[in-house]
This record gives C-alpha cells, sequence and structure tokens, in this order.
C-alpha cells in the first residue's frame, strides 16, 4: 500500500483526506487508484486521456517525477507519492498561469482559506484588557453573588410582622436601633419592636425578614413611624440571587463586553483567559511605492493598502506584527515570507503573472499555493497559501481589489484564529434596488452601492484602483457566481460600511 499526499485545495474531493492510501507499483496506478477510490478527484488530477494534467507535479519522497515517467516510475509501499502544484519557472507550466487557466470559486477559495485554521490557544490577559476579546473557556463563579443579604432600596431594616395594620392614618411607631450602611461588616440586630435604618446595598441586620422604604416612614425622635405595611421578603435581595457558586457565568467563545467585564470583576476576577490575538505580517511591494504620509510625486504613488490592512486586521481582533514595504525582486520577497514569528501573513501586490509578480511562486516553493486566481470582480489574481503552519493570504495591489480580497479571505481567517466567527462583520440591510444591477453567470461580484432614499443604487463593480469609490459607496452587494444580476425593484442584501442606512 502506497500513501498519496492530497493537497489543501484537493482535499473536498477526497472526503477532506489529507492523505490516503492505495494500492499500486506505478506512479501512474497510485494516480488511477487514488481517483478511483475518490472519483471527484479524476476530472482534477487526469486529463481525458488519462494523462496527469499539466501543471501539477508529483513527487516520490523528495524526487520530482516528470509527467512522461508516471507510468514508468516504480513505487515501494514505504513511499511517499506527493501532488502538488507545479513550481516551475515558467511557460505552460508557471504556477502563476494556474489559476488563470480555470479559475478557483468563491466558495473554494474561502474553504481553501479556511483549512486547517483553528482558535489560537488561551492566555491569561488582565481584566481590564479582555474587552473586545474572545473568552478561551468557559467562566465559572466561585461565589455567590451576593454573598449576603442586603438591602435593595432605602429605608429600614424591620420584622415584616411588626408592620402589618400599618396605614398613613395609624402608623405603627417603632425604635431606631442603630444603622446599617453599605461594607458595615458589623450592623445591629434587629429584634421585634424595633427597625435600623438601612442603604441600598447594605447587609441586612439579624433578626430583619424586610426593608420598609424610606417613603414608606417617619423618623421622629428616635421612632420610625411606618405609614404601610410590607411582606416578608420585601427590598431584600438574597444571597445568590444574581450569580449562584459554581454556576457558569459566561461561555467559551464569546466576545466580552463592556457588561461582561462589569460582571467578572464582582465576582472577583483579576484576569481572565481570552484566545491569542493572531500576529499579522503585512507585505506590501512595488518600486513605485513611497511610504504613508509622502505625498505622491511624478510616477511614484504613496502605499494605501497598509494602512488600510493594519485596520482592517485591527477591526477583525488581530494585531498587526510588522508591515514589511519592499522593492519589487524574489530575494526580498521571499526573505519576508519565510521569516518566522507570524501567524498570519498578508501580501499586497506582486501577485497576478506580470514579470515582477513573484509571490506566488515563491509561496508554492517556500510551501504551498493552494489557489492562484478566483472567479470575482474584483480582486480576480487572489492567492491563498500556506508557509509552514501560516496561512499566506495574496492580495492583489489595486487598493479596492485589496480591499475585496481581503474581506472574502483574510478577514475570516484572522477572526477565526482569534476565537471569532468568520462570518462578515458587517451590519446588513434588505433594501429594494434603484437600477438594475448587471453581472456575469460564473463570476462573483462585488458591487459598491448608494442608499438613496432607501432604496439602492449601484455604483459600481470594476475600477479595482478607484479607491474613492468604496469612500463614496454606503455599502455593497455581493452577486453570487449563479446570478446575472438582480433587476430594478428586486430587493437586495446590502453589506453596511458605517451607519448608512
Amino acid at each position: 500500500m502506497v500513501t498519496v499526499r492530497i493537497p489543501s485545495a484537493l482535499r473536498r474531493y477526497a472526503a477532506e483526506h489529507d492523505r490516503i492510501v492505495v494500492e499500486g507499483e506505478t506512479v501512474a496506478e497510485v494516480v488511477a487508484a487514488a481517483c478511483a477510490a475518490h472519483p471527484d478527484l479524476t476530472e482534477r488530477l487526469v486529463d481525458e486521456r488519462g494523462m496527469l494534467r499539466p501543471h501539477l507535479a508529483v513527487f516520490v519522497g523528495e524526487r520530482r517525477i516528470d509527467r512522461e515517467d508516471v507510468a514508468s516510475t516504480a513505487v515501494a509501499a514505504t513511499d511517499l507519492v506527493t501532488v502538488l502544484v507545479s513550481i516551475a519557472g515558467g511557460g505552460h507550466d508557471d504556477v502563476r498561469m494556474i489559476g488563470f487557466r480555470e479559475r478557483a470559486t468563491v466558495e473554494d477559495a474561502l474553504a481553501a482559506a479556511l483549512s486547517g485554521v483553528a482558535p489560537l490557544a488561551a492566555e491569561e490577559v488582565a481584566l481590564a484588557d479582555a474587552a473586545n476579546r474572545v473568552s478561551g473557556g468557559a467562566i465559572i463563579s466561585t461565589v455567590d453573588l451576593p454573598s449576603f443579604r442586603r438591602s435593595t432600596m432605602d429605608g429600614y431594616a424591620v420584622v415584616a410582622d411588626d408592620t402589618f395594620g400599618a396605614t398613613p392614618y395609624a402608623p405603627i411607631a417603632l425604635a431606631v436601633a442603630g444603622a446599617s450602611m453599605p461594607g458595615d461588616s458589623e450592623v445591629p440586630e434587629v429584634a421585634s419592636g424595633a427597625a435600623v435604618r438601612i442603604m441600598t446595598g447594605a447587609p441586612l441586620p439579624e433578626g430583619a425578614d424586610a426593608v420598609l422604604r424610606a417613603e414608606d416612614a417617619a423618623e421622629d425622635g428616635g421612632l420610625v413611624m411606618v405609614k404601610a405595611p410590607v411582606a416578608p421578603g420585601r427590598n431584600v435581595g438574597r444571597i445568590g440571587e444574581d450569580v449562584v457558586a459554581g454556576t457558569e457565568v459566561l461561555g467559551a467563545g464569546r466576545m466580552l463586553l463592556p457588561q461582561d467585564l462589569g460582571l467578572l470583576a464582582a465576582i472577583g476576577r483579576a484576569t481572565v483567559p481570552v484566545h491569542r490575538r493572531p500576529l499579522v505580517r503585512v507585505i506590501v511591494s512595488g518600486d513605485e511605492l513611497l511610504a504613508p504620509g509622502a505625498a505622491p510625486v511624478g510616477t511614484r504613488i504613496v502605499d494605501s493598502n497598509s494602512p488600510m490592512l493594519a485596520a482592517l486586521v485591527g477591526r477583525d481582533g488581530g494585531v498587526v506584527a510588522e508591515v514589511v514595504r519592499l522593492p519589487d525582486g524574489a530575494g526580498p520577497m521571499r526573505e519576508a515570507l519565510q521569516r518566522p514569528g507570524a501567524d498570519v501573513i498578508v501580501t499586497a501586490g506582486a501577485v497576478s503573472v506580470g514579470q515582477e509578480d513573484h509571490t506566488p511562486r515563491l509561496v508554492a516553493e517556500l510551501g504551498e499555493l493552494q489557489i492562484h486566481g478566483v472567479a470575482m470582480r474584483p480582486s480576480s489574481p487572489t492567492g491563498i497559501g500556506r508557509i509552514g503552519g501560516a496561512p499566506v493570504l495574496l492580495l492583489p495591489g489595486n487598493p479596492v481589489s485589496c480591499l475585496v480580497a481581503y474581506e472574502f479571505f483574510a478577514g475570516p481567517v484572522i477572526r477565526v484564529l482569534g476565537g471569532r466567527s468568520p462570518a462578515w462583520p458587517h451590519r446588513r440591510l434588505r433594501l429594494p434596488l434603484s437600477k438594475r444591477l448587471v453581472s456575469r453567470i460564473g463570476r462573483t461580484d462585488y458591487a459598491r452601492v448608494l442608499i438613496r432614499d432607501g432604496a439602492v443604487e449601484p455604483l459600481a463593480i470594476g475600477g479595482a484602483s478607484v479607491l474613492s469609490s468604496v469612500t463614496r459607496a454606503d455599502g455593497f452587494v455581493i452577486v453570487p457566481a449563479g446570478s446575472e444580476g438582480f433587476a430594478e425593484g428586486a430587493e437586495v442584501e446590502v453589506g453596511l460600511y458605517g451607519g448608512a442606512g
């Protein structure tokens, strides 16, 4: 039996297995057996003649096997046969061209991006630093809350039986035996015929079983005149009525809100277990780029992607560990990609098929390039890969394409690593279209839209470099690949950029 390693992009066609075990004496027989075991692999591994597809590379152990030799190359039972996308340098086997011949669907690209991605381990942080973090485990209270009987009103702690029959016209007089204030550790006891002045939150004295409201009493010369009866237990906070010791106060995977921190403080928590925030390396490249803060001059443009990406990473709970701004060239990009220290790598630019677009080939060489080219507009050159344990999201350099690719693929990865939902964080509305929104079957479109008088007006689908199209827009509408668009008057779901609508 021979083990076949399946690339991440194809695992959905192999019942999510990363490795399968089959019989075969040659590489060709092993590939055929893998296809027989999982028929959905067939059209993705071999062509109609049964030949290995030219954009794939096969290795036996560390040895690459030429396509012409797969039928004659013998394998042993202890061999590992690995199927990868080609990492050749150019021509018809150039890894950069693979996705452009048969682009992945948005759904397949997202599945590849999230493959193997799970929340990072929990860490303990100070309570004051836990806001908007995600709880890394269930939090159990070790105390009752409140831990003592207390007054929920300003008034008088009394024996309820002493107040029965009291009216404004026939008040009952009780002797004032002292006071109980919040934080007091010693308070007078209440005997029948007496009352203790008490404030909200103060401990209930022994002997008392109710609190008479201040407005139902009048104090005069050491006596309190009771003007209304009070039932036993009235205006008294019971031990554990808020939280009982041993109960779960907050579950795992919860985004911690300000009120959650208040409750955690109340039960005595000084630290909180939360998922570690993913460290993100942002890499932007191009000889033409100037650092943010500079003014564009001549043919040089300012890097607008790194500030935008840093803000998006922060929104999604990640931490930008570093922004690396590189000139064109494979050497600097290789070093930035393979350097350790990042949970996620997000690149912007150098991802298409131009002379200086080295990033896809380098990712394939250093790790695995699962996806390159997605059937969407904008952002079609997007790539999905992995180097070591770190997902690598290859985003186009045009600013709108960069934004859109981040939202579809990088954002979900960063949110899941931090323990959040992969779902987009935008508020959504359903509104009618004021004009027809046209798309093309087979491609997912991200349309920027305006909201005017309760209706949606399409603004742009193209214009990948026109960043102002997303600042002028109120939100976006996603047109799925199976649709030609939406007719005028059709109700569509709008994701909002901010407070619009």
